[in-house]
C-alpha cells in the first residue's frame, strides 16, 4: 500500500484507512489517465507542427523545372472522382476569392507530369510549343509563384488548347488527379480549339467542374460572363510572315478581301453572288486554296489562277471577311489584325476575344448572317476618315493584345485580376484608348481608384508688361500651402523681363522664360521646368482668388485629374436663327467650359494641345491672339467626354487695378471672334465635344454654421 502511495504520490496522508483493493485500483485508474494525457499532448504537438510546415513555412521557392524529358509519369486512377462542367457557374459561385491575397494575384504552374492511363498506359496528352510558351511566359510574369499556399489561381500543365490533340477521356481524369483540384476551384484552363468531328463544340469536352475557362471558341451559349475569359484563336503565320508597312486604309485597293480556308460553302457561295454582281470588280477579292494546299498561299478563284501570298495579301482590303465555319473560332481573325485590315465578322452569337475589356465597335464591323447578301452597301457608307480610326484602332488593339502568346496570356491574367481586384481594375477607356504621341507624358486616363498623394501644382503665369499686377499675384500664390513653384511666361520679345532680384522674395521656387514668339499657347507648352502633374494656368491679372480658393480647386483636381478644374466659366448655345454655336459669358445655370486664365488641369493636356492638336487649330489660335482656353476645353472633352468642373461661388475676375483699354476682353470684336471660335472648332472635330454640367464644387462646410475653426476652408471668397 506504501509502495503504491510513493509511486504516485496523490493519496494524502489520512485517519482514515481504505481498503487495499480500493486503493490499487484508484491508483490504476490515475495512471492510465495520466498516460492518456501524454499520448494526447504528443499527439497535438506532432499534427500542428505538421499543420505549421503545411501552412507556414518559408521555403525558398522551388524553380520550375519545364524540361520535359524530367517530368515523372503519373498512373491514372481507374476509378478518379471528377465532375461535369458547371455551366452555372459565376465569379460569386466558384471562385474563392479568400484564397487571393490583398491586391496580389498569384498563379501556382503544376511540375510537368505525364498522364498514363493504368490499363493502356495512353498517355493522355501532348505537350504543344505554343502551351510550352504560355508556361513559360506565365512563370517568368510578376504573377508566378512556386508556393501553392501562395497562389490564388493554379495553372495545370496539362495541355488542352486544341481537343483533337489529346485524349478526352483522359484529360478529366487527369486533371481530377491534381494535388490542389478541388473540384477546380480556382483552376486555369487554356483551351483555343474547342470541340472535335462531327459535333464541333463551342465549349471543351473535359470534365472540369467549377475551372475557369480561357477559351478561343466561345458563343453567347456557352460563354459564362464574369467568369471565363474569350482569348484569340493563335496564328503561328503570324510569326512566320515578315512585317511589312501597313498603308493607309482608305486608299487600299479592295473594299473587301476574302480568304477564309475553312468557310461552310453556303457563305462561300453567297460572297461568290456578290462578287459577280458588284458594280465594281475591283471592289472584292475572293481568294480559296491553291493547287499545293499551302497555308502561306491562297489563289483567285478563277480559271487562271492567280498566286498571293498569305497573309500579305489581307493588307490590300480595307475589310477582311470572317464568316462561319465548323468552328467558331477562327486563327483568320489575329491574321487580318496583323496586316491593318478591318474585321468583317459574319459570326452570329460569336463572344469576341476580350469581349469583356475591348470595345470591338471600334474595330471591327459586325454583320448578321441573314444580312450577308447586303452587308457590301453597309461597308461602303462608312466614310474614309471612319475607315483611317477603325484601321488605327485595328493596329493598336493588335499590337498590345494580340501580336503574340505572350500579350494574349498576360492580357486574360490582367482580365482576371481586374476581377478579383476591382479597384485595381482599367476602365473600359483605357483599354481601348489610341495613344497619341509615343512621347507622351503620364496619361490621366489611367487614373487610380483614390487620390495619390499630393505633389502640389505649379502655377504657370503668361504675362506681357503688366509687372505690378504680376508681382502682386506672385506674392498672393506663394502662400498657398499646396503650391510647389511658380513659373512665369514672359510672352513680351520687345521688352526684358525684370531682373529675378527686383521680384518678391517668396519661400517657393521662381522661375521665369522668355519666348521666342508672343503667342497665347505658350502658356500650354510642356515645359521641362514643370515637374508636377498640376498645373495652373493663371493670367497675370487674376489676383482676386485667396489662397484658400487655390487651394481647395486643386484639392478638387485630385480628385479628378483628367478634368479642367477652375473658376471662370462659360456656355455654349446653338443660334437657331444664324444656325451657329454661340459664346456666352451670361450668369446661367449651365457651364461647357472653364476659361484657362485661372484653371488646374494634368500636364498631359499641355503635351496634348502642343502636339496633338487636331486639325489647324493651334496655328488659328496663334495667328487670332484669342481662343485658347476655348480650344484646349474642346481638347479634353473629345478625349474624355467629360464636362469641366467648375469650384466656388466666385463669378467677377475683373481686375480692380486694371483700365479696361489694358484688358484684351474689352475688345468689342472679342466675343463675336470667341464664337466663331466655337462653330469653326466643331466643324474641325466634326461635332460637338463640349458636355453641359449644372454643378459646381463647394467645400462641405461652405455657408454651414459653424466655427471657422472647424472648417478647412474659411476665406472662399465672394461673387
Amino acid at each position: 500500500m506504501h509502495r503504491y502511495k510513493c509511486l504516485i504520490s496523490i493519496e494524502p496522508r489520512s485517519k482514515t484507512m481504505h481498503h487495499p483493493k480500493e486503493q490499487i485500483l484508484n491508483c490504476l485508474t490515475y495512471a492510465l489517465l495520466a498516460i492518456v494525457a501524454i499520448c494526447a499532448v504528443v499527439l497535438l504537438c506532432d499534427i500542428s507542427s505538421h499543420r505549421d510546415r503545411f501552412f507556414y513555412s518559408k521555403k525558398d521557392p522551388v524553380v520550375l523545372d519545364l524540361t520535359i524529358s524530367h517530368a515523372p509519369e503519373v498512373l491514372l486512377r481507374p476509378d478518379p472522382e471528377y465532375r461535369g462542367r458547371n455551366v452555372n457557374c459565376t465569379f460569386w459561385d466558384c471562385l474563392n476569392i479568400y484564397k487571393c491575397e490583398h491586391d496580389t494575384l498569384k498563379v501556382y504552374i503544376y511540375p510537368l507530369q505525364e498522364f498514363l492511363d493504368e490499363k493502356s498506359d495512353k498517355v493522355a496528352n501532348t505537350l504543344s510549343s505554343e502551351y510550352f510558351q504560355i508556361l513559360e511566359i506565365v512563370l517568368k510574369s510578376r504573377y508566378y509563384t512556386s508556393n501553392p499556399n501562395e497562389a490564388c489561381l493554379f495553372l495545370p500543365s496539362l495541355d488542352l488548347l486544341n481537343q483533337d490533340m489529346f485524349d478526352k477521356n483522359l484529360a478529366g481524369p487527369a486533371l481530377a488527379s491534381l494535388n490542389f483540384w478541388d473540384r477546380g476551384e480556382n483552376h486555369l484552363i487554356f483551351n483555343m480549339l474547342p470541340g472535335s468531328a462531327p459535333a464541333y463544340n463551342t465549349i471543351l469536352d473535359v470534365n472540369i467542374d467549377n475551372a475557369i475557362v480561357l477559351g478561343g471558341g466561345f458563343d453567347s451559349w456557352t460563354y459564362r460572363p464574369g467568369f471565363d475569359v474569350s482569348i484569340p484563336v493563335w496564328s503561328p503565320l503570324v510569326h512566320q510572315t515578315n512585317s511589312i508597312p501597313i498603308h493607309n486604309g482608305a486608299h487600299r485597293k479592295y473594299l473587301l478581301v476574302a480568304a477564309q480556308l475553312n468557310l461552310l460553302p453556303q457563305y462561300a457561295r453567297t460572297l461568290t453572288e456578290l462578287m459577280s454582281t458588284a458594280n465594281n470588280a475591283e471592289q472584292m477579292l475572293l481568294l480559296g486554296p491553291c493547287d499545293n494546299n499551302q497555308l502561306k498561299s491562297r489563289c483567285t478563284l478563277t480559271q487562271h489562277q492567280k498566286r498571293w501570298e498569305y497573309p500579305r495579301v489581307l493588307g490590300r482590303g480595307r475589310f477582311c471577311f470572317i464568316g462561319r465555319s465548323l468552328r467558331v473560332g477562327q486563327p483568320d481573325l489575329i491574321e487580318i489584325m496583323s496586316q491593318g485590315c478591318i474585321p468583317v465578322i459574319a459570326i452570329d452569337n460569336y463572344v469576341l476575344p476580350f469581349e469583356d475589356v475591348i470595345d470591338w465597335s471600334l474595330a471591327a464591323v459586325r454583320v448578321r448572317e441573314s444580312e450577308l447578301h447586303s452587308f457590301i452597301r453597309k461597308l461602303e457608307s462608312i466614310s474614309n476618315v471612319k475607315v483611317v480610326e477603325m484601321q488605327k484602332q485595328v493596329q493598336w488593339l493588335y499590337s498590345n493584345y494580340f501580336k503574340d502568346l505572350k500579350s494574349i496570356t498576360i492580357t486574360a491574367l490582367e482580365i482576371l485580376e481586374s476581377r478579383i481586384f476591382p479597384l485595381l481594375a482599367r476602365s473600359s477607356r483605357q483599354w481601348n484608348l489610341v495613344r497619341q504621341n509615343s512621347h507622351s507624358t503620364f496619361n490621366p486616363l489611367f487614373l487610380t481608384s483614390l487620390a495619390p498623394k499630393s505633389q502640389g501644382f505649379t502655377a504657370v503665369i503668361l504675362t506681357y508688361d503688366r509687372v505690378e499686377s504680376l508681382f502682386l499675384l506672385i506674392q498672393k500664390l506663394a502662400v498657398v500651402p499646396s503650391l510647389q513653384s511658380i513659373l512665369v511666361i514672359w510672352n513680351n520679345q520687345k521688352k526684358m523681363p525684370p531682373h529675378l532680384s527686383t521680384f518678391p522674395t517668396i519661400s517657393k521656387p521662381l522661375k521665369i522664360i522668355q519666348t521666342r514668339e508672343n503667342k497665347l499657347s505658350n502658356r500650354f507648352y510642356p515645359y521641362p521646368e514643370i515637374e508636377t502633374e498640376a498645373i495652373l494656368t493663371i493670367d497675370d491679372d487674376i489676383i482676386m482668388l485667396t489662397s484658400d480658393e487655390l487651394d481647395f480647386g486643386y484639392e478638387v483636381w485630385r480628385e479628378f485629374p483628367d478634368h479642367i478644374v477652375g473658376f471662370p466659366s462659360r456656355i455654349h448655345i446653338w443660334d437657331n436663327a444664324t444656325m451657329r454655336w454661340h459664346y456666352e459669358s451670361e450668369w446661367t445655370n449651365q457651364i461647357s467650359m472653364v476659361l484657362t486664365g485661372a484653371a488646374f488641369h494634368h500636364k498631359y493636356w499641355s503635351h496634348m494641345y502642343t502636339y496633338a492638336m487636331p486639325g489647324d487649330i493651334k496655328h488659328w489660335v496663334d495667328d487670332h491672339m484669342n481662343c485658347e482656353d476655348i480650344a484646349m476645353n474642346f481638347l479634353v472633352a473629345n478625349i474624355t467626354n467629360n464636362p469641366p468642373i467648375k469650384v466656388t461661388p466666385r463669378k467677377k475676375f475683373k481686375c480692380p487695378e486694371c483700365t479696361n483699354t489694358e484688358m484684351l476682353s474689352a475688345d468689342l470684336n472679342h466675343m463675336r471672334e470667341r464664337s466663331a471660335c466655337i462653330d469653326r472648332f466643331s466643324k474641325i472635330y466634326g461635332r460637338m465635344p463640349l458636355r453641359t454640367v449644372e454643378f459646381r464644387a463647394d467645400p462641405v462646410l461652405f455657408r454651414d454654421n459653424f466655427p471657422d475653426k472647424l472648417k478647412r476652408y474659411n476665406d472662399i471668397g465672394s461673387l
